[in-house]
């Protein structure tokens, strides 16, 4: 029969208006024979409608129709359809949104009819329901079919609004629990030899123990398995006075038993799969047996487990089994579980889990992963779990393995606000739902938000969505991610401002207790102090008060990321203190992002940053400058100097303006150095280590440089005027000469002068000396400003010698009695301040003593491997590790120097890559000239640049220079933390370090002893 255009065309638009994306097909679904009883009616093309998808919903009718037996069996389905409204919306709504069952209808036509059962608008059934539709199942396919049934009808109150997320999960849990039971019956049906040797407990896991399991989902489980006695069940040794059967056959019987249940639920026939069953979340996971007896575990519990495996028991729940031996094993083990938050490393245990699982989602899923990805419900979950394992141990009432009752009784306790608990609790529910929608269309086990229109169409709409459901959708989806990022370390952190602030009258806090819990457990030794840090800074109803009560939540969270919270939080207090009425520090800090978490490591990181930036607060202002934490190169540091110089009152007041430029761009340089040691949020760590070192190398040493210069312009001026008697210069020696200066070094130099025409060289030497006096004496004045020390020990003559000489002296003394260790001493030489033209001179006489034509004599060698041995036998401080001095242990930096410099003596005179100060650029010369194999250069190289890190560490820790790893255990962590170890970690780095070095100390033996 052929349309006439203007019927079809009227049709074409009702069925847009109804929600079909397909008119034309739906139009000929419609007029279809098995539909054409009810054809044009339009309750039917209402209800289509209303569905998620109204085209799938279609087909999916019409295939069930046609699928019924007989005539008689179309007509009672559809006139049930169009008569029975609550069937009508179950039916259609099912068909809608889930093509995986319209498959199932279309398979087993008549289980349409398990829609009617539930009529009752509130009927919720339990697993006693479920097991009732499961009892007719005697095989894996049977037990299939009738899961799907029990499915289709959960899935109908679902999509019809009957039932909320909440109550959906916990009947796809009761579900799950009643297939397990109907599974385990099968198995032992079976094997009866097996179920009569055996108790077996089946501990659900995860949403299905938590009761709140998804559509498609891993139904985590651990089996618990007990031999039986004479009918008498036993646990260990026995009950009753009876003997246990053999323990070993009996959990070999139990083994076949619960490998039989997973194979029923997870294998794969005609009728599909039900869900894989996963047992991995056991003791040793799946390496470990699959049966254990009740005190395997409880002995693998108190002695091996990891913090997320107590974390994994909240949620434990025996489902199936023997009840008796189930509900043992969670009296058993629950102790433990609210114990874990005593453990060392809890805190950062957590947060660390819950980071690998976000750096291990693929860069391309990121932005779809529902579940995993940042702002996903795992950010919810981490965050309830984490809270209730914290004060779980003194209030029951927490310890629900359910989500969202969970985080109602957090609220209701007051350790969760009740506005942050009630948005989070809408982004979860939301979020939920937005899963369930998803696994649901083909029932497949997913997180990913798809990114076909079509299936964002039919999810949007069936969450409501009918006006704009793709764009909705999508505003949705990222509102409620953005708060659930938001909340995710407020929801621990803020409440323990809340505990020690002035809140409105009736609001519910953290009590005093919980919240000295809460930050036991972040790490702090002493919870009592920083609450009172807290209280300081956050209380009070003025506009500094309200801004630190926004900060403060996530500052605690990086402070306790750091090895001495404690230290972190008083620091912050005291710059909070000093800082408080200016304008823009709170601001900087609220407004700049970097700003506040590049504070907070710099604060927690160890003594020296924080010293230096208590001297001079204003400083923070660098921390929020994208070019701020970058050094300033040599010629910027000496124009700023030389400037602040030309404006002081005299040599002192000169030095002072000079020593405050070098305080702070030292905390330029430590700041720097400690953010991309530690990375941020944004920003990860920096991999190149070898790049941080040179960097601080030459940013110290360019500072002190531009110091010394800025310090001999305002002595010279002070005592002489503008020009002294005397050409000077100073020589840059050792670290200082080859721009590798630490935190700690002090700054080796050698002074030369030449007298200018007409002054007499004892008017010339006497101002020389007179200048460099002067000199040290302003550099180490007592002041708020550290002091720069200068060495002149490898002047000639050592301490026994003149501090300062003409040029015409070193070239008689070099001429006549230099020794072998001062050329090797002078390979560092290169000037760093003074008169240039004397400086290059300077180098010019001692180029032929570092750089000896046709290399170093066999004796001059020889005397050069006596010296090291003797400085290592002599030169080690007594008690020390040599396998961890930094300097002069095993494969530390005098190995690795003196190898190199070796090198450049032997064969400076023919490389001309070799005549540099710097041990890395003349390592990477010795090996491009085929002097050293690459693979020693690198073992060389790495162990020079991990002892140099060590070096500046322990000076940034503890604010004091040092050659040894600290003794003091979170003095030893926060090295380990800079060095890129995460809590619990020391043993490994200094294992690490151990091999690093004991590599270098066997390249060493071989080229410089050796060779």
């Amino acid at each position: 029969m052929t349309v006439p255009q203007g019927r079809r065309s009227s049709t074409f638009t009702r069925l847009l208006r109804h929600g079909f994306t397909d008119p034309s097909t739906a139009e000929r679904l419609l007029d279809s024979a098995c539909l054409s009883s009810v054809r044009g009616d339009p309750v039917l093309l209402d209800a289509l409608g209303g569905a998620a998808d109204p085209d799938l919903a279609l087909l999916g009718l019409v295939r069930l129709v046609e699928a019924q037996p007989d005539e008689h069996g179309r007509r009672v389905l559809l006139d049930t359809l169009i008569a029975a409204k609550p069937l009508r919306d179950r039916l259609l709504g099912v068909l809608g949104a889930s093509e995986a069952l319209a498959d199932h209808l279309a398979r087993h036509p008549q289980d349409w009819q398990a829609l009617v059962t539930y009529e009752a608008q509130d009927l919720h059934p339990g697993v006693e329901d479920f097991e009732r539709g499961l009892a007719q199942a005697t095989d894996p396919v049977s037990l299939r079919v009738a899961y799907r049934r029990c499915l289709l009808s959960i899935a109908a109150r679902d999509v019809c609004g009957t039932t909320d997320v909440a109550e959906t999960a916990a009947e796809l849990a009761d579900l799950a629990t009643a297939t397990l039971r109907a599974a385990l019956a099968i198995a032992r049906a079976a094997a009866p030899e097996d179920a009569a040797q055996c108790r077996l407990a089946v501990i659900a896991m995860g949403k299905c123990g938590g009761h709140e399991l998804n559509y498609v989902s891993d139904v985590d489980v651990i089996f618990v398995g007990e031999p039986v006695t004479n009918g008498t069940y036993t646990t260990g040794t026995g009950a009753g006075g009876a003997e246990p059967a053999d323990e070993t056959a009996a959990l070999r019987a139990a083994t076949r038993l619960a490998s039989h249940l997973m194979r029923i639920c997870s294998e794969t026939t005609v009728e599909g799969t039900i869900w894989p069953v996963d047992a991995n979340l056991r003791p040793e996971g799946r390496n470990g047996p699959l049966v254990r007896t009740l005190s395997s575990h409880l002995a693998y519990y108190q002695r091996w487990a990891k913090t997320w495996e107590f974390q994994a028991l909240l949620k434990a729940r025996p489902v199936a089994g023997d009840p008796e031996l189930g509900a043992d094993y969670v009296a058993t083990l629950a102790p433990l579980v609210w114990q874990a938050a005593e453990r060392d490393n809890f805190v950062s245990d957590v947060q660390q889990m819950r980071r690998r699982v976000i750096a291990n989602i693929p860069v391309g899923e990121i932005d779809r992963e529902l579940k995993l990805g940042p702002g996903g419900l795992r950010d919810v979950e981490f965050a309830v779990q984490l809270l209730q394992l914290v004060h779980g141990r003194a209030d029951t009432s927490l310890r629900s393995g359910t989500t969202l009752d969970a985080l109602r009784a957090l609220a209701a306790g007051g350790y969760v606000g009740r506005v942050d608990a009630a948005q989070l609790d809408d982004a979860y529910r939301f979020l939920r739902t937005l899963e369930h929608r998803i696994q649901l269309y083909r029932l497949r086990r997913t997180h990913l938000v798809p990114e076909d229109e079509a299936d964002q169409r039919r999810i949007g709409r069936s969450l409501g969505m009918r006006t704009e459901p793709i764009t909705d959708l999508g505003r949705a989806w990222r509102r409620h991610t953005s708060v659930v990022r938001r909340l995710h370390e407020k929801l621990f952190y803020r409440p323990l401002l809340d505990a020690v602030a002035q809140l409105a009258t009736g609001e519910a806090r953290l009590s005093t207790d919980a919240a000295r819990e809460r930050m036991v457990a972040l790490g702090y030794a002493d919870p009592a102090a920083a609450l009172r840090h807290l209280e300081a800074l956050a209380s009070g109803v003025t506009r500094k008060a309200a801004i630190q009560r926004t900060l403060l939540p996530v500052m605690l969270g990086w402070f306790a990321d750091s090895a001495d919270p404690d230290a972190g939080l008083l620091n912050f207090r005291k710059v909070s203190d000093a800082l408080g009425k200016t304008p823009w520090y709170l601001r900087l800090l609220r407004d700049e992002g970097a700003a506040a978490e590049n504070l907070a490591r710099v604060l927690s990181a160890g003594r020296l940053a924080p010293d230096l930036l208590m001297r001079a607060p204003e400083a923070v202002a660098l921390l929020g400058d994208e070019r701020g934490l970058v050094p300033r190169d040599r010629a910027h540091l000496e124009q700023e100097i030389l400037a602040a110089v030309g404006r002081a009152d005299g040599a002192e007041q000169a030095v002072v303006a000079a020593r405050g430029v070098r305080r702070r761009e030292l905390f330029r340089t430590t700041a720097g150095d400690i953010v991309g040691s530690y990375g941020t949020e944004d920003r990860p760590a920096e991999a190149d280590r070898g790049a941080l070192v040179d960097r601080v190398g030459a940013a110290v040493s360019d500072l002190t440089a531009a110091t010394l210069a800025g310090t001999l312009r305002a002595v010279v001026r002070a005592g002489w005027g503008d020009e002294l008697p005397t050409r000077f210069a100073v020589i840059g020696m050792g670290r200082f000469g080859g721009h590798e200066l630490g935190y700690g070094s002090d700054a080796d130099v050698l002074f030369v002068h030449e007298p200018r025409p007409g002054v007499t060289e004892h008017e010339a030497a006497k101002a020389a000396n007179a200048v460099v006096s002067e000199m040290r004496r302003l550099l180490q004045l007592p002041s708020a400003d550290p002091p720069l020390l200068i060495d002149a020990d490898l002047r000639p003559e050592g301490r026994s010698g003149p501090l300062v000489r003409t040029l015409g002296s070193y070239e008689a003394y070099y001429r006549r009695w230099s020794l072998v260790w001062e050329s090797q001493a002078l390979i560092r030489a290169e000037p760093v301040a003074g008169n240039a033209e004397l400086g290059a001179r300077f180098i010019e006489l001692v180029d032929p003593l570092r750089y000896p034509a046709e290399g170093l004599g066999p004796d001059a060698v020889r005397e050069i491997r006596r010296l090291k041995a003797r400085m290592e036998s002599e030169r080690l401080p007594r008690g020390a590790d040599p396998t961890l001095h930094t300097k002069l242990g095993r494969g530390g930096l005098s190995d690795v120097e003196w190898t190199v410099q070796l090198l450049q003596l032997r064969h400076g005179w023919e490389e001309p890559g070799l005549r540099t100060t710097r041990t890395r650029d003349a390592l990477a010369a010795a090996c491009a000239a085929k002097l050293i194999g690459g693979e020693d250069a690198a073992t060389l190289d790495e162990a020079w640049v991990l002892a140099t890190r060590v070096r500046n560490a322990v000076m940034l820790v503890r604010g004091r220079a040092g050659d040894t790893f600290p003794s003091e255990s979170r003095e030893l962590a926060a090295v380990g933390r800079y060095l890129g170890y995460g809590p619990g970690h020391v043993g490994d780095m200094l294992d690490d370090y151990r091999r690093v070095t004991r590599r270098a100390r066997a390249v060493t033996e071989s080229l410089f002893y050796d060779s």
